[in-house]
């Protein structure tokens, strides 16, 4: 079936709001949603993991609703013909409403339940049964504090359990129990999982480190949310979307008709210094790969025949130096040069020098184009970021999580706890909008939009990527693309050329050369989409 909406990333509160919209206000039973939840589940485990293969399964039902899906889960796949065994976290008579009602369900049918209060219990089960594949739905999006007791004891067992029997699959209801379904932390201890099934939306952790490591495949499945209705009623919530091929679709606008160079733009990068002659150049690439109609590739006079040489295509512009970077004197040269331009993109091998940092200060003050912000003018913008938050144009930023510490005052390793919160964070203090770069980069805008990238590359872990995207992004905006669809139609394009490379060519290896190279393709498998 096509699909006819985004996929939203809401948290675990949100999600709660929408639920109970939609069962007290909206007048959908409870018992109705948990039986296409647990459907669904049992659906996807049937299509993975067949019943020839993996004839022997345990489902472990924790005290909530999660345990209610759990039933509905055990007792599909028992009419399937898997040998399935459910264990309780609760007596039988203490469990109430829709998950009461499918429990008894499984009495009726005969089919086998164990209620177990400690781990010994536990671990003999296991010993005894020997089980194939185990569906964990002990805890769903919910929990906010670290797993205690004997959820702790059993969470590690069977993380144990399936090390020491390689061929044991683990299937999680909504989420892995002991994931922040909010930030993709480990609360204490978490399941790992194969395959997680969640409902209508995805959750932060599914995305993000180590929540999304814990998570394994994702398969959102719908439960028969009226999402008109949704929609309309809570459309400030639903603003992280998942960024892929339907969403970036809807922002590509092919070529139509009569068309020049002078349509697709003149784009000005501000990039290189000795040492760092390679950023400018991936830059440009990047920026002609992208479509721009032209591109001036201004960069220390040095440089000028390195780049005519390796980048014919491109315009290049030979500025003032002083060891190796770009000197004060530059400033007049470059102002003029903006005469007719409908970018401007600073910073890949820009320098860190006196020159650089005095030319990127009096631009922020004196000039009004869509800018494009990475690198080393990250690095010096940390030094007047009132400048960038008051610069009246468009402003585009693209921090990595190193680069955002810096200008959140905080290390790395505290961007990634919290990639979203950290978003808003940078869009708060600049103003700008921000693609924070990373496994499932972000991009978001002072609006409140949020998107997140479908693709998570490690074989892009290499110098030179985040320089080919400086050029795309300064493309798409010559281009006419606002802020937000410039980023996000960058951020696919050269996430989707580092994927299409993975495949090709092996998991890492391949060149930000080869990922600009790649990118016209990518944009013809938009054109195609759009047919």
């Amino acid at each position: 079936m096509e699909r006819r909406e985004p996929l939203y990333i809401v948290t675990s509160e949100e999600m709660r709001q929408i639920d109970l919209y939609v069962i007290e206000e909206l007048g959908v039973p409870a018992v109705v949603l948990m039986e296409r939840a647990g459907l669904g589940v049992a659906e996807a485990i049937r299509s993975l993991f067949s019943q020839k293969n993996y004839p022997r399964v345990i489902v472990l039902s924790g005290p909530g609703n999660n345990g209610g899906d759990g039933f509905v889960c055990a007792r599909y796949l028992w009419d399937w013909g898997y040998q399935v065994e459910v264990l309780l976290f609760k007596k039988d008579t203490e469990y109430q409403g829709e998950a009461e009602v499918n429990l008894n369900i499984l009495k009726n049918l005969g089919i086998p339940t164990t209620y177990v209060s400690n781990l010994e219990e536990v671990r003999e089960f296991f010993r005894n049964y020997r089980p194939d594949l185990v569906v964990d739905a002990l805890f769903g999006t919910g929990l906010k504090r670290p797993l205690s007791g004997l959820f702790e004891e059993v969470v590690s067992y069977l993380n144990d359990y399936k090390n020491e029997n390689s061929k044991v699959r683990i299937v999680a209801i909504d989420m892995p129990s002991g994931v922040s379904g909010d930030t993709g932390q480990i609360l204490g201890v978490a399941v790992r999982a194969d395959l997680t099934v969640t409902f209508e939306c995805l959750k932060p952790a599914h995305l993000f480190y180590p929540g999304k490591e814990r998570s394994g495949e994702v398969k959102v499945i719908p439960i028969g949310y009226p999402w008109q209705a949704i929609k309309n009623r809570y459309s400030a919530s639903l603003k992280r979307v998942y960024l892929d091929d339907y969403v970036a679709k809807t922002f590509y606008r092919g070529r139509r008709g009569f068309f020049h160079k002078g349509k697709a733009g003149h784009l000005l990068i501000l990039a290189g210094s000795h040492g760092k002659s390679g950023a400018g150049f991936l830059a440009g690439l990047g920026a002609l790969r992208g479509g721009v109609g032209l591109v001036t590739l201004a960069s220390p006079k040095s440089l000028q025949p390195i780049y005519c040489q390796l980048l014919p295509e491109a315009l290049t512009l030979g500025l003032p130096e002083e060891n190796g970077e770009i000197s004060e004197d530059a400033l007049k040269t470059i102002l003029s040069a903006l005469d007719g331009k409908k970018a401007l993109a600073i910073g890949p091998g820009f320098g860190l020098g006196k020159g650089p940092e005095v030319v990127l200060s009096t631009l922020l003050e004196t000039v009004d184009l869509p800018l494009i912000l990475d690198a080393d003018a990250l690095t010096l913008i940390s030094k007047f970021l009132e400048k960038l938050r008051a610069y009246r144009g468009v402003k585009i930023i693209t921090p990595h999580p190193g680069e955002a510490g810096r200008l959140l005052g905080v290390s790395a390793q505290q961007i990634l706890k919290d990639p979203l919160k950290a978003l808003s964070e940078l869009i708060h203090l600049t103003g700008a909008t921000v693609i924070l770069k990373g496994p499932h980069t972000l991009i978001g805008e002072p609006s409140g939009q949020i998107f997140v990238s479908s693709i998570d590359e490690p074989g892009m872990a290499q110098g030179g990527m985040g320089d080919v995207l400086t050029g795309l992004l300064g493309a798409l905006i010559s281009q006419g693309y606002s802020s937000i669809e410039a980023s996000c139609l960058g951020v696919y394009l050269h996430g989707r050329a580092g994927l299409t490379l993975h495949r090709l060519k092996g998991p890492f290896g391949f060149t930000a050369t080869e990922v600009a190279n790649y990118i016209p393709l990518m944009i013809n498998e938009l054109e195609t989409l759009n047919d």
